[in-house]
Parts: structure tokens; C-alpha cells; sequence
């Protein structure tokens, strides 16, 4: 469910940086035509503000040829003057053409049309009053002074209009600014976020790559040594079925020849014969150890544990010690606690104790006693072993189980250096422990401990 679940990382990280491509691609877009319709809305401002402008000149112009001086002049100023009106209407044409903001502007041009036709009324009429020399209803200098107050407000309303335009424009002007920059920012981030994404499931793909290539490797390295287990196991098996019969029989043969020669041939003859013994018991023995070691490498090691009575466990290992070996040694058993039964395999445990034992004689000189002892508790059982051999110097301690490694001061005794090695194997799946407590020329102690459930 979890590797599933890790699997969707990648398509669902390019589903997100397509998802957020897009979103940054409609607000970019939807931006852009803002910008558009701010820019259009600048261009008409400022054709209006150019129109205002001329108007400005126009009323400019019409101020600066004064009335007065129109109405002491000739009748090609007043048509000239007149002309000038008419340019006025049609900037006010064009000015009307454009679309209308607000109802103030529309209320200021309504005035300024009015004002235009009642300015060019006036000057009809002075234009009339000039070429027909007549008294008009109204003097000259009352169509003067309509034609100055008209200008007045005519000014004020295109000084309105132009104040109006001049701060739309600004606005426009600023808004366009900063949604440009919106713009450019948003793109940035959109750029830098969607970068950013797409490094990350690149990342993730990458390390997902890498731990399945390890995974991979690892389970073919596992594979692989599985198989030289399986391999070494077979090897193992075979050539210990191969070498025990014979082994069986050479020891047999030379125990027969031990017990026929014994009364006939003085002892000091017999020492070949112990050596075919020893040796056959030697390679016996060696053969058992590397067979529970590729059995244990390979994890076939069997584990079979059950509620053993210790006590007798104990002495019959004691009694079959004395019948395999000379009695040289004296084993003394000793029971601490009243603890009667322990759930262990008592196949395993037999080799993890007849080693132990074995060592303490072969190590320790003759007549030598070797204390065994049994120490029962609650929530664990103990086997301690004491002898007093030769001892194990420090710096060999660390590797004391490590297979075919034997102390310098112990070369001349005979060993495979797989004893210990066979204990540990043994120990390690009864998740036992085993300390040693040595003195070089004083003696070893090696102690075994196993846990217990409480109803044992």
C-alpha cells in the first residue's frame, strides 16, 4: 500500500505543475487583457485630454482677438471669428463621440454644447447688427458682455473636463504600472514555483530510482548469498555424510584394538593408537561444528525449544564427559536455585555446554577440576563453567568468537578454533548471552545466561 501509494508521487507532481501552469497562464492572460483595456482607456484619455486642449486653444484665440476689437472691426473678422466657433463645435462633436464615465462629465458637456451655440447665436447677432446697421433689441456692449460671461463658463467647464481627464489619466496611468509589475511578478513566481516543482519530482524520481537500484541490488546481493549458503550447506552436508562412517569406523576400530591390546602391550605402546582416537574425535567434531555453522548462515539452523528438567539435563552430560574422556579431570556440579525445568532446545544447549566443558579440559592441566554450575532464577537460567587452565589473554578476548581464531598462548593444544563460534551461533537464538571472566595462568570462567518466561 505504501510503495503504491509512492508510486503516484511523480504523476501526481506533474498533475500539480500542469495545474499550476495553467492557473498562472489564466491569470497572466486575464491580467494581460486588463492591461489591454487600460491601455485602449489611456489612448482615448489622452485623444480627449488633446481635444480639451484645443479647445483651451480655441477659446484661447477668441479671447485673445478680443470682442471688443471684433466689434470695431470689419465684417471678415466677425467671419473669421466665426469660423473659429465652428472649430470649437466640431472638437465638441468629437469629444461627444467618446464614451461617457461618469454623469458629471456628461452633465459638463451637455453645458458646454449649449454654451457653444449660445456663443455662436451671439455672434450672429453681432454679426447681423454689423452688416445691417440697425439698432438690434440688445446694445453692442450687452452682447459683448454675454459673449465674456459665456466665455467664462465656457472656460470653467473645459477647465473642469480637463482637471477630470488629467486625474483618470494619472489613475490609468498608475493602475497600468502596477498591474504590469503584478504581471511580471507573477510570472516570476509562476516561473520559479512551477521550476521549483518540477526540480522536486525530479528529485523524488530520482531518489525513488536510487533506493529501488538498491533495493534491487541488495536483494540480489541477498539472492546471491543465500544461494552460496545453500550451496555451502549441501557441500557441508555431503562431505560430513562422506567422512562420518569412516571416521565411525576408524574410531570404532581403534577403541576395539584399545580395549584387545590393553592387556598384552604396555600402556606406552598404546600412545599411536590414542592419537588415531584423538584425532578421529578431532576431525568428528569439526565436521559437527562446520555444519551447525552453514546450517546457521544459511538459516537452517533448527530451533526447537521445550521445557527440559535441567538438573538431569546437566548430569547427563556430566556422565557422558566421563565416559568419552579419560577421567584426568574432575567435573563438580553445584545447582544454585529451585528452579526445576527451563524452556530451551536441548539439542543446541547440549553443544553450547559439551564445547564449553570440552575447552575447560583441554585447556587446564590434569587432575585439574573443572566446577560447573547451574544457577536457576525466575526470570533466567545460568550455566558457568570454571576451570583452571591457562587463561585467555586480554587482546584476544575480542575476537574470542570469531570462527578459526584461537589465543596465541593456546597454538600448541588441539583445536579448530570453531568451538566458541558454534556457542554463540547456538546463544544468539535462544537471544542468550555469554561473558567470559579470564587471568592468564589462573583460570577462565564462561557463563551462560538464558531468558525464561515466569511459569517455567
Amino acid at each position: 500500500m505504501k510503495g503504491a501509494f509512492r508510486g503516484k508521487w511523480i504523476p501526481a507532481g506533474f498533475c500539480l505543475a500542469l495545474i499550476l501552469v495553467a492557473s498562472i497562464s489564466a491569470l497572466s492572460y486575464r491580467n494581460a487583457r486588463r492591461l489591454t483595456n487600460n491601455a485602449e482607456q489611456l489612448r482615448q484619455s489622452n485623444e480627449k485630454l488633446q481635444i480639451i486642449s484645443g479647445l483651451s486653444i480655441s477659446l484661447a484665440y477668441t479671447e485673445f482677438r478680443r470682442v471688443d476689437h471684433l466689434q470695431l472691426g470689419g465684417l471678415s473678422e466677425l467671419k473669421d471669428y466665426q469660423t473659429t466657433i465652428q472649430s470649437l463645435k466640431l472638437q465638441l462633436a468629437k469629444l461627444n463621440q467618446f464614451p461617457i464615465r461618469l454623469a458629471k462629465q456628461q452633465q459638463w458637456l451637455a453645458t458646454l454644447n449649449a454654451l457653444t451655440d449660445r456663443r455662436e447665436a451671439l455672434f450672429q447677432q453681432l454679426i447681423e447688427q454689423q452688416q445691417s446697421q440697425k439698432p438690434n433689441m440688445m446694445t453692442p456692449e450687452a452682447l459683448v458682455t454675454q459673449i465674456r460671461q459665456n466665455q467664462s463658463s465656457m472656460h470653467q467647464i473645459i477647465a473642469a473636463l480637463q482637471a477630470n481627464e488629467e486625474a483618470f489619466l494619472e489613475g490609468q496611468a498608475a493602475y497600468f504600472q502596477t498591474g504590469f509589475e503584478n504581471r511580471l511578478l507573477l510570472e516570476l513566481v509562476g516561473a520559479l514555483s512551477t521550476f521549483v516543482l518540477l526540480v522536486g519530482i525530479y528529485s523524488v524520481a530520482s531518489y525513488q530510482k536510487t533506493k529501488r537500484q538498491q533495493a534491487e541490488a541488495r536483494q540480489q546481493s541477498l539472492a546471491q548469498a543465500k544461494a552460496l549458503s545453500e550451496l555451502k550447506l549441501q557441500f557441508f552436508s555431503l562431505i560430513s555424510h562422506e567422512f562420518r562412517t569412516p571416521l565411525s569406523h576408524i574410531l570404532g576400530s581403534a577403541q576395539l584394538l584399545e580395549e584387545t591390546l590393553k592387556s598384552v602391550v604396555e600402556p606406552a605402546k598404546l600412545k599411536n593408537l590414542y592419537r588415531i582416537q584423538a584425532s578421529a574425535k578431532l576431525v568428528t567434531q569439526l565436521l559437527n561444528d562446520v555444519l551447525t555453522l552453514a546450517r546457521a548462515d544459511a538459516g537452517k539452523l533448527e530451533y526447537n525449544p521445550s521445557q527440559v528438567e535441567i538438573q538431569t539435563f546437566c548430569l547427563n552430560l556430566i556422565e557422558d564427559f566421563h565416559l568419552l574422556n579419560e577421567p584426568q579431570h574432575a567435573i563438580k556440579f553445584s545447582q544454585q536455585g529451585d528452579r526445576t525445568h527451563a524452556w530451551m532446545d536441548a539439542r543446541l544447549m547440549y553443544s553450547v555446554l559439551s564445547n564449553l566443558l570440552s575447552n575447560a579440559i583441554k585447556y587446564s592441566p590434569p587432575s585439574s577440576t573443572i566446577t560447573f554450575t547451574l544457577i536457576t532464577a525466575v526470570e533466567a537460567i545460568a550455566f558457568r563453567v570454571k576451570d583452571e587452565g591457562i587463561g585467555i589473554a586480554k587482546e584476544d578476548l575480542a575476537e574470542l568468537y570469531n570462527p578459526f581464531v584461537r589465543g596465541k598462548n593456546a597454538q600448541r593444544a588441539i583445536g579448530t578454533g570453531l568451538g566458541l563460534t558454534v556457542v554463540k551461533k547456538c546463544l544468539d537464538l535462544h537471544q542468550g548471552q555469554i561473558s567470559v571472566e579470564s587471568e592468564l595462568g589462573i583460570g577462565t570462567t564462561f557463563t551462560v545466561s538464558i531468558p525464561q518466561g515466569s511459569d517455567g
